[in-house]
């Protein structure tokens, strides 16, 4: 079950319109007019989640996991993200690997410091700036 998809359903629950539903869930064909019959395209790009082993606090191994994504404005830049997916996925492995293995027992996780290092890998695996990094949750079992 994805709970995102929720969010965009309660607007329509509150109002109990299907046509505001509508007009809510897609902004750019609500304000076109009907004439361009292009489908508005998401700029977001789901890559999953990334997890590494950790040391927890009483010396057992522990996972660190983290749910990533990449938004792309341009079109262009977006279908060649899309083509890296799979180079993306290996790149916050090992990016995530590298920070579980760096963290203290007991430790909370530097999420700004892990940003960082995840949008240096987008960018380098990209090939150039244009794509933003989207964390979800970041959870250390």
């Amino acid at each position: 079950m994805n709970r995102r998809s929720l969010f965009a359903l309660a607007p329509s629950a509150l109002v109990g319109g299907i046509g505001f539903a509508a007009s809510v869930a897609s902004p750019a064909k609500a304000s076109s007019g009907g004439g361009d019959k292009k489908a508005a395209t998401s700029a977001y790009i789901r890559l999953g989640t990334v997890t590494a082993s950790i040391i927890r606090p009483d010396g057992r191994t522990g996972v660190m996991s983290v749910e990533t994504g990449v938004d792309v404005r341009d079109e262009t830049l977006r279908a060649r993200a899309e083509q890296n997916a799979p180079r993306f996925r290996a790149a916050y492995s090992e990016v995530v690997q590298r920070f579980g293995a760096s963290l203290l027992p007991g430790a909370a996780p530097d999420v700004d410091r892990l940003s960082r290092e995840l949008q240096a890998a987008t960018t380098t695996t990209l090939g150039r700036r244009g794509a933003t990094l989207l964390l979800g949750t970041v959870m250390v079992i």
